[in-house]
Order: structure tokens, then C-alpha cells, then sequence
């Protein structure tokens, strides 16, 4: 009865009934939008970025008198041919089959430097090749030896094609500069430890001394990253391979629109990170194989003061389809974090090595300081880790005592559909501190096989396990 006068009352407001039936349709809709996932965020970030775009024209470099002999150095010949295609509008500067010998290749606008298979560009040895540029050494930003490849204030550059970028380092050339007797250092040689190397880059750090006035170089012993666009826009690194690189491998500093796409790095000398964007927004990692002396891939945003100084925040950072082999860990924040981390996405990457540390981690300190902020990651498949699937340490430590008065935060973390056949050590090993606890970690369908213990945790609140398995046995929440 009633249902029958709910009809006839709607037959006889036609023009009501569908205002009402529309309104609950807009009501689902809205809600529907309030419901986004951090995912969509992902797609936003891909759609926006874009590759460059270059001229059809092309400037061979043995035009520009290179020798493709791997002893003749071909400063000089890259210049030219840099100079010439950029002043004419842009193009493809083409580095042809062979061996090129070199010093460092700075790029400049609407360039893209492309190595045909086969060809190989080596680096040289000799550091009076390197002039003194504006670069960046373990996230505190100095005159020093200028990167391989660097581009400062530049748009539309690319480094791409088949060929091969040889640094070179070994436990002769770069590598003893560490100071470890693995790379080649011995009693009585220089290292980056001695008092004008890096104790004297944080002093002038600390005190504010503008980055024009650290001038480094000779006598120092710090050394030059491998892929360095300092202050750049719309970058792209795609399909070449690089090996033997002196420190860092790609690092994107200050840069937005950043694309590193099927690069393989196989570099195993010290501090060899495979990617290191720093102070950047909106970058692209995908279809990459690291395998490093370092972390795959550690998303920086300075250390210490100097972060503080800077304030730019790594953002937007998506890696996809990548694969970890050798490494402290796949895919790593930190520990030079110090403006601070938000919004990264990992999808669909393979990590799996006896020499990879960890899976995930983030770490850093109270001399840090910084917050990281959104780490999501999913589809993940870890064959074998060392110590631990997911690591979150804010009492990281190297080079002494790094206590200080900068309480860090790390929070909302993600890890979804994640498969593990061995983790190590630990599933979760999370360190906060009282007064700043690790907060709103989730693990949503996380099957983790086999593992010493399943986690290890000191101030961590808001953990939170969804049809999660850990050595067999379905996980429940902290009470």
C-alpha cells in the first residue's frame, strides 16, 4: 500500500522525481571523487610530464673533428658540435660506432646527445680535464669538479640511444678517493675523510658560507657525479648503459620534468647510486635495471643545513618497472633529506639479489630533520633481500656522532599486492622516537615467505596489516 502511494505520488511530480534522481546520482559522483586513491596522483604526475622535443637536424661529432681511436680526447670536438647544433636551434648531436675519449660534455639547450650501438664514450682519468663548476656532494652544494655529463639552467636536453658511458673508476682512478682499503686506498693516501674534504664542506655548510666561496677540487678529494643536470627543465636519459662511474650516477638537481627510461647502470664502485633525484619535482623513473656498488635508487632533498638552506622538496617521484640487483637498497629515501620528501610511487619493479640490502627504506636523524611524507608502493616482487623488506630508520649514522636538534618525520607509508620469497633478516624493521613516532604504516596484501623475524619496531604508530601473511601466518594488528 504505502509502495503504491510512493508511485502515484511520483507519477504526479514527474519534474521532482528526476530532480531527486539526479541528485543522488550527483551524490555517488561526489563521492566517488572524495574516494581517490593515492594512485590517481600518479597518473597526474605521468600525464604531466613530457619528453623533450628536438629538430630534425643532426651534427655527427666526427664532423666536428672526433677520433674514434679511445686515445685521442675529443674535449674539444663534443663542444663544437654541442655549441653549433644548440645555437642553430637544436637537434640530435650524434656520437657514431666507436671509441670517444673525453673530458666532461656539458650540454646546453635543445640538445640531445645520442649514441648509436656501439658507441662508447670514455671518460678521462686526469682531473685537470675537470673544470670547477656549481654541483652537489652528498646533498650540500659546492664549486667542485664538474659531472661527466652536466648541464646547468638548461631546458629541452636529452642523453639517449644504444651506446655505452664509460666513467672509468676504478680502484686506480677516483674510487681510493672513498678512503677504503676494498677500492684501493692505503695508509698514507688522500681521502674525502681528511680534514679539507668533506669535515670541511659541512663546516662551511653549517656556518653559511655562500656555495660560490666553497671552492673545491684540487686537493680535496671529493668526486664528480656521473649525470648531473643542475637547475634544469624537461631532462631525459633513456636506454644508454653506464658503468664505472666515480660517485653518484644520475642525479637530477633542482630539476623539474625529469624522464630516466631504460637505462642500465652497472657500476659497483663506492657510493654508486644508481638515480639520485635531489631538490627535483615531477621524475620518472621506468624500465631501468640497477645494479650498484650503493642504493638503486635514493630520492635526496640535501643535508643538514644546507637542505634547510635550499627548502626545495623532492616531489612527484614515480619509479615503475624497474628491476634491483646489487645494492644497499632498491628503492631508498634519504639519508640527505632534509627539505623534506612527499609523494612517491613504486609500481611493478622486481628486486632480488643476495647482495641487496633492503627492499625499501627510508632513512635519516635528528641532524636531518626533514619530513618524507607518502611513500607508496605496490606490485612489487622481491625474490631475496638481506636485512629487511621494509626499513624505516630515523637513528641512521655514518661519519660519527649525527645526533642533533632536528626531530624528523616519516609517515604514510604503503605497501600493497607486495610477493616475497626470502626478506632477510626482518619484514619490518622501524626505528622512530617517542616524540616523533613513524606513523601510518600499511601493508595491504603482503605475502612476505620466509623471514629470521617479522619485524622489529621502536615508536611506530598506526601499523596496520590487511590480508597480510608473514612466515605463513596472517597478520593482526598491534593492539
Amino acid at each position: 500500500m504505502k509502495r503504491e502511494l510512493v508511485l502515484k505520488f511520483f507519477r504526479k511530480v514527474p519534474l521532482l522525481s528526476t530532480v531527486l534522481l539526479l541528485s543522488i546520482v550527483s551524490c555517488k559522483e561526489v563521492s566517488k571523487k572524495k574516494e581517490n586513491t593515492p594512485w590517481d596522483k600518479m597518473t597526474e604526475i605521468i600525464k604531466n610530464v613530457k619528453e623533450p622535443i628536438f629538430l630534425d637536424k643532426t651534427y655527427s661529432v666526427v664532423d666536428f673533428g672526433a677520433v674514434p681511436d679511445g686515445e685521442v680526447k675529443n674535449t674539444e670536438a663534443f663542444k663544437k658540435a654541442i655549441t653549433t647544433c644548440s645555437e642553430n636551434g637544436g637537434g640530435v648531436v650524434l656520437v657514431p660506432k666507436g671509441k670517444y675519449l673525453t673530458g666532461p660534455i656539458h650540454l646546453e639547450n635543445d640538445v640531445n646527445l645520442h649514441l648509436e650501438e656501439g658507441a662508447e664514450i670514455l671518460f678521462s682519468t686526469d682531473v685537470e680535464d675537470y673544470p670547477i663548476v656549481m654541483t652537489s656532494y652528498e646533498g650540500v652544494e659546492v664549486m667542485n669538479y664538474s659531472p661527466l655529463i652536466y648541464a646547468k639552467d638548461k631546458k629541452n636536453i636529452a642523453v639517449t640511444g644504444k651506446g655505452v658511458l664509460n666513467g672509468q673508476g676504478s680502484n686506480k682512478y677516483w674510487w681510493s678517493w672513498c678512503g677504503s682499503k676494498k677500492y684501493g686506498w692505503e695508509e698514507g693516501m688522500p681521502r674525502q675523510k681528511d680534514s679539507l674534504g668533506i669535515p670541511m664542506l659541512m663546516d662551511l655548510s653549517d656556518r653559511g658560507v655562500p656555495v660560490v666561496e666553497r671552492i673545491f677540487g684540487d686537493g680535496h678529494y671529493l668526486r664528480p657525479t656521473f649525470f648531473e643536470p643542475f637547475n634544469c627543465e624537461t631532462v631525459m636519459i633513456q636506454g644508454v648503459k653506464i658503468i664505472n662511474a666515480p660517485f653518484w650516477v644520475i642525479h637530477p638537481t633542482r630539476s623539474t620534468n625529469v624522464i630516466v627510461d631504460g637505462v642500465t647502470v652497472n657500476s659497483h664502485g663506492p657510493n654508486n647510486d644508481g638515480c639520485d633525484p635531489e631538490y627535483s619535482k615531477n621524475v620518472i623513473i621506468k624500465n631501468c635495471v640497477f645494479n650498484t656498488g650503493d642504493d638503486c635508487i635514493a630520492i635526496k632533498a640535501g643535508r643538514d643545513a644546507d637542505g634547510r638552506r635550499v627548502a626545495i622538496k623532492s616531489e612527484n617521484i614515480v619509479v615503475q618497472n624497474c628491476k634491483m640487483i646489487d645494492g644497499h637498497g632498491g628503492v631508498v629515501i634519504g639519508s640527505e633529506m632534509s627539505a623534506g620528501v612527499t609523494n612517491v610511487f613504486v609500481e611493478d619493479c622486481e628486486m632480488n639479489s643476495p647482495n641487496l640490502d633492503r627492499a625499501i627504506r627510508i632513512k635519516t636523524n635528528t641532524r636531518r630533520g626533514g619530513v618524507v611524507d607518502g611513500v607508496y608502493v605496490r606490485n612489487l616482487k622481491v625474490g631475496q633481500v638481506r636485512e629487511a623488506v621494509l626499513k624505516l630508520n630515523m637513528h641512521y649514522a655514518i661519519y660519527g656522532d649525527q645526533k642533533g636538534d632536528f626531530m624528523p618525520t616519516i609517515q604514510n607509508v604503503l605497501l600493497e599486492n607486495i610477493e616475497v620469497e626470502n626478506g632477510g633478516k626482518y619484514g619490518i624493521l622501524a626505528k622512530g622516537y617517542e616524540e616523533s613516532p613513524i606513523k601510518n604504516i600499511t601493508l595491504n596484501n603482503v605475502n612476505i615467505k620466509k623471514v629470521d623475524e617479522i619485524s622489529s619496531i621502536e615508536h611506530v604508530v598506526g601499523l596496520k596489516y590487511i590480508n597480510t601473511y608473514i612466515n605463513g601466518s596472517l597478520m593482526e594488528n598491534p593492539k
